[in-house]
């Protein structure tokens, strides 16, 4: 992989437009590879604790591939990230029907999310890449154009992720990024013996089809309780009604405190590697891809199964727009959504 700034064609859409596969970072500290399909992280390469430099993101080898998986690897998640109940919400007194495909519910945007959207490059140079989208009024059913801003930049041994977001009618927004993380290497096996920590004292029980429960609920006395950093195979295994139903974590928890601050820690003691995830949104939603069946192919040839990757994915919380207690996903012409995302990669750290 050159250190140089580099920009490729990756392969073509169905119609033929070109899918660029952008280049950002150096040795010895990250290299980011993002497509403009989905505005995704396709590879993040960093040195990890045992001197070795490893792609640490699941990825897919081509758009076709890309195009069929229905896992959100790696992509920019929008309009609205998690899910909607029945895809229905109320909006200044009007109700809003958007495009349902998860169990009867709204899912990461709808099937045509911006995750499988062909972005525009608005700048690339050696350190960062900024992409834009436009999404039209009544895309999947939400009202209003929105333009959509996401720059991704290597600084030190981080990554950051900013986001934003303007309309010309009012709406909801919720965006993120969808990377699944493996610290030991993409295609090294499960996540079994990572450890994770997530900084929250709640979390937030879902029904059968996803849909938050009620208010969230305290993380003490269950297997949701992750203050302190837990082997991630136990956790994931224990019976709790939450758990199994899900087949592992997919869950948001409410981070404590507000602004940018630190809302988990993943860390490999097989590379002795670590990953800090920073966000200034008011959740995480952990998945550690409970449904990878081993249908869909990895960048490096193999099939991704259950448990291969960890997403932790800074959000508002889950049907917010059916909660009006939680904060707002409302976005009003002349207001502009911001999200920011950060991973903090340090060879060695602990937890």
């Amino acid at each position: 992989m050159s250190d140089d700034t580099h920009d490729r064609v990756f392969g073509r859409m169905p119609d033929g437009r070109e899918v660029r596969l952008l280049t950002i970072g150096a040795a010895p500290g990250p290299v980011v590879e993002v497509l403009t399909l989905g505005a995704t992280v396709h590879r993040l390469v960093v040195g990890c604790g045992d001197g070795e430099r490893r792609n640490v993101v699941l990825g897919h080898p081509d758009v076709e591939e890309r195009l069929a998986s229905s896992d959100y690897v790696g992509g920019t998640i929008g309009r609205y990230a998690n899910r909607i109940a029945a895809g229905r919400f109320v909006l200044d007194g009007r109700e809003v029907e958007v495009r349902t495909h998860d169990r009867g519910n709204s899912l990461h945007g709808g099937p045509d999310g911006f995750d499988v959207r062909l972005w525009d490059v608005e700048s690339h140079d050696t350190h960062e890449a900024v992409l834009t989208l436009v999404s039209p009024d009544g895309d999947q059913g939400f009202p209003g154009e929105v333009s959509v801003r996401v720059r991704y930049r290597v600084e030190g041994d981080a990554v950051r992720v900013a986001m934003h977001a303007t309309t010309d009618a009012p709406t909801v927004v919720n965006l993120t990024n969808h990377a699944y993380v493996n610290l030991d290497g993409e295609g090294a096996g499960t996540i079994d013996g990572h450890e994770l920590t997530v900084e929250a004292d709640a979390y937030t029980p879902v029904d059968d089809s996803g849909i938050p429960l009620g208010d969230h609920a305290p993380v003490a006395g269950t297997p949701f309780d992750l203050r302190r950093p837990a082997v991630l195979g136990p956790v994931l295994r224990a019976e709790h009604p939450q758990m199994v139903a899900t087949r592992g974590l997919d869950h948001n928890y409410v981070v404590r405190g507000t602004g940018l601050r630190r809302a988990a820690v993943l860390t490999s003691p097989a590379t002795g590697t670590s990953v800090e995830v920073w966000t200034d949104q008011p959740g995480v939603q952990v998945y550690t891809g409970n449904v990878l069946d081993g249908t869909r192919r990895s960048t490096r040839g193999g099939r991704y199964r259950q448990g291969d990757g960890v997403a932790l994915e800074p959000q508002l919380f889950p049907d917010s727009p059916n909660r009006p207690e939680w904060p707002s996903a409302v976005l009003r012409p002349g207001e502009t959504y911001r999200a920011t995302l950060e991973w903090r990669f340090a060879p060695g750290a602990s937890a």
